[in-house]
């Protein structure tokens, strides 16, 4: 990891404005055959970018870039559910590049090369900026299907980066343990200075309206950038996201429950149930329990595990997967309770507070089987109240949503997509921003009937 310093006062974005243009070439700035105009081309510019690649596409949505190799549908792959109906044909300019690092884990472009970013900047804008990190341990292009295609067709530019470091090798980055994580943080800080002044430079003016808005982790970066610097946004929609405290609740307090509990509970013990239930998972949740145990516990577990207590396995990266209880260095026997003060230490410099300074929206699924509710927005909220910041919050618990809306596809009948009541609590963020139209009391939002695909 390499990062130079960079203010992020209210005035960091006039001094990125401060910058030179490189000139491009004929052929740089001349659109594709078939391609949008591209009013501007020549001035698309992202400040600081260490490489950047500009294109004027036809179609900056998933249905023009997949196509046209702006886009790798690896980095969204099973985030969304089939029959997602999505927006399409947005015409303008792509610019695709990365920031001055030191790690390579991400191979997209064949780069090798972290602090990569996307930035879309609309022929027809409407003022705005939306900004995202990518969930998980995802790419800069995880967002595309979910997020970007839709706010692109509201007319906002959509920038999004990789976070710094991708891949469930994650944890080799930084040289202190939480140092990764760090870093998340101030690359999505980073591109957001950026990508206002290259708006700037595109369109003559910084955009009138900036927000934040991620799932997961990129829900827990909403959170993060809200709290700490929220002077460079207007508001944000946190999407399920990941809660870190030093004191707990945080990944580590359940999920070695997960993982000694589940494989007696599959084997029919029930007093297994009750111990996964007493760890926080929802009641109903089950017949989602065997996916997650095979995709998302052991290895969740294990890589931030890594991050923040290397020392627990010894000599072994990120442990052993699917190990049995009483292995040496095994996950499923982790006490997070039980570890040396220098692990909550590390989990504390990145824990959230609740202290946001603009408004936000979060929403949770009452199926999350990964980060549930319980353990992650409901303790959120509360730390909101006890900040006094309850008056810029809305909490929205989704009936029957899970974690990734693609397992609606294999369980129709337990789960449902939560994508439609994002895309209705973003819009009821531009209300609030734009209008001061109060956004409905937090609440639960039940099933609909009919299509809940694309229907809140």
């Amino acid at each position: 990891m390499r990062l130079g310093r960079f203010r992020a006062g209210p005035l960091a974005v006039a001094g990125a404005l401060a910058v030179t243009v490189t000139p491009m070439t004929a052929a740089q700035a001349a659109p594709a055959a078939g391609a949008a105009s591209c009013p501007g081309l020549a001035r698309a510019y992202v400040p600081g970018a260490e490489r950047q690649q500009r294109a004027c596409l036809a179609d900056l949505t998933t249905a023009g870039t997949v196509a046209s190799g702006h886009t790798v549908p690896a980095d969204y792959a099973g985030l969304t559910a089939a029959g997602t109906a999505n927006p399409s044909g947005v015409p303008g300019i792509q610019v695709d590049g990365y920031f001055p690092d030191t790690s390579t884990g991400n191979a997209n472009h064949g780069w090798n090369h972290d602090s990569q970013f996307v930035l879309r900047l609309p022929e027809r804008w409407n003022g705005g900026l939306v900004v995202t990190g990518a969930p998980g341990v995802r790419r800069q292009y995880a967002n595309d299907l979910a997020i970007s295609d839709w706010v692109l067709a509201r007319g906002y530019a959509f920038a999004s980066t990789d976070k710094g470091n991708t891949g469930a090798a994650f944890y080799t980055d930084g040289a202190r343990p939480g140092d990764a994580v760090l870093e998340w943080h101030k690359r999505v800080t980073q591109l957001t200075l950026a990508a206002k002044a290259a708006v700037a430079l595109r369109y003559g003016t910084l955009p009138r309206r900036t927000y934040m808005t991620g799932l997961s982790n990129g829900g827990y970066l909403t959170r993060w950038q809200l709290e700490n610097v929220p002077w460079l946004y207007d508001g944000g929609v946190d999407w399920e996201g990941t809660l870190f405290r030093a004191d707990g609740p945080n990944l580590f307090t359940y999920l070695p429950t997960a993982l000694r509990a589940y494989p007696r509970y599959a084997a029919g013990d029930e007093r297994a149930r009750q111990e996964m239930l007493a760890a926080g998972f929802s009641p109903g949740s089950e017949p989602l329990w065997a996916f997650h145990y095979q995709v998302y516990w052991d290895l969740t577990q294990r890589i931030y595990r890594e991050e923040f207590d290397p020392d627990y396995d010894g000599a072994l990266a990120a442990g052993i997967p699917f190990c049995a209880s009483g292995t040496p260095g095994c996950d499923a026997d982790y006490d997070y309770a039980r570890r040396p003060a220098a692990v909550k230490q590390a989990v504390a410099r990145i824990q959230l507070t609740g202290r946001i300074g603009k408004p936000m929206l979060t929403l949770h699924g009452t199926k999350d089987s990964l980060l549930p509710r319980e353990l992650h927005s409901d303790v959120y909220t509360r730390l909101i109240a006890a900040q006094g910041r309850s008056p810029l919050h809305r909490y929205y618990v989704v009936e029957d949503a899970n974690h990734v809306d693609s397992l609606y596809d294999l369980l129709p009948q337990v789960t449902r997509p939560l994508l439609p009541c994002y895309r209705d609590a973003f819009a009821a963020l531009e209300a609030w921003v734009d209008r001061g139209t109060t956004p409905p009391p937090s609440r639960t939002i039940p099933r609909p009937a009919g299509d809940v695909v694309n229907t809140c």
